[in-house]
């Protein structure tokens, strides 16, 4: 079952398009990150699927409804958001804050306490939001978004102000609710973090979808070298080099480590011949290309 589909969905601001004829489609269950630089278009993609902003052309359909038709507008009681910058009164509580938006949502107070602990907030949920750091506030928005246990979730730089471990708590959460069937749109600049963390990847840029499909799918298309860094005995690097593929190249070297790049079809060759020369490798480590080089190598093809 489709969660989402946009059909060349558009967006106008006078004679410039935030958004241009997005093709779009997300099952139950599937997440999705969406990239770009600033201005790409990815936040005005987040408005118009909320309803909060019309688009200029095509269409949006939630649950197999048509966006503004009764039965999309009481589906969209089952979108959670979580926007870029989370702004909550300062002189609220997050307990206070969380039971507003559970009114709104018609869900009962006892999910507020649960998401509380959920977010690790339970012990702060008693003191003004005004004394949250970024990282709170953040969390709090988080267990806004949960409420109801929504169908789709919309995160819009969701890790923002998150250390390294609430990092890794966070998209914990997301997969537990993913696993029960909430389908997940992530919007980030952390393309690093969030690489391993969804089924599939779009592309945006001025507006208009470049790329789409998972992460070995854009590795397969963008077809870019991968790297292997080789440690090997001090001082053998040309030794090591004399009996591997020509077909490698060497992209830096020192006394003890070397760094080859080769294509896809050549790796498991490459690393056959290094591994049968274990009387000078100490250790061989393969890197596929990361979604960092690969939206680079999008985005600047497409500019040529």
């Amino acid at each position: 079952m489709k969660t989402l589909e946009l059909k060349e969905l558009s967006r106008l601001y006078a004679t410039q398009a935030a958004v241009d004829g997005v093709n779009l489609s997300l099952g139950a269950g599937e997440s999705l990150a969406v990239i770009g630089h600033n201005g790409a278009g990815k936040t005005t993609l987040m408005k118009l699927i909320l309803g909060l902003t019309r688009p200029s052309a095509g269409s949006i359909e939630r649950w197999s409804y048509r966006s503004g038709s009764a039965q999309a507008q009481t589906c969209s009681e089952s979108i959670g958001f979580l926007p870029e910058s989370v702004a909550f009164p300062g002189t609220l509580t997050g307990r206070q804050m969380l039971r507003f938006y559970a009114r709104l949502k018609r869900v009962n107070h006892r999910q507020c306490e649960e998401l509380l602990d959920l977010v690790g907030l339970t012990d702060a949920a008693g003191n003004r939001i005004s004394t949250y750091s970024k990282g709170m506030r953040q969390r709090l928005g988080l267990a806004q978004a949960l409420l109801g246990s929504p169908d789709l979730l919309l995160l819009d730089e969701p890790t923002s102000g998150l250390d390294p471990f609430l990092r890794q708590h966070f998209y914990q959460i997301i997969g537990t609710r993913q696993a029960a069937g909430a389908s997940v749109i992530i919007s980030s600049h952390a393309l690093t973090e969030i690489e391993a963390r969804t089924d599939r990847i779009v592309i945006m840029k001025s507006g208009r979808l470049l790329e789409q499909g998972s992460l070995e799918h854009l590795r397969h298309k963008a077809a870019l070298p991968v790297r292997i860094l080789v440690r090997h005995k001090p001082g053998c690097g040309d030794s090591l080099l004399a009996h591997i593929s020509r077909e490698a190249s060497v992209t830096a070297r020192d006394e003890e480590q070397l760094e080859l790049a080769c294509a896809e079809e050549q790796k498991l060759n490459l690393l056959h011949q290094l591994t049968s020369q274990r009387d000078i490798v100490t250790d061989v480590v393969a890197r596929p290309p990361p979604l960092d080089d690969l939206y680079a190598h999008f985005v600047n093809a497409d500019g040529a």
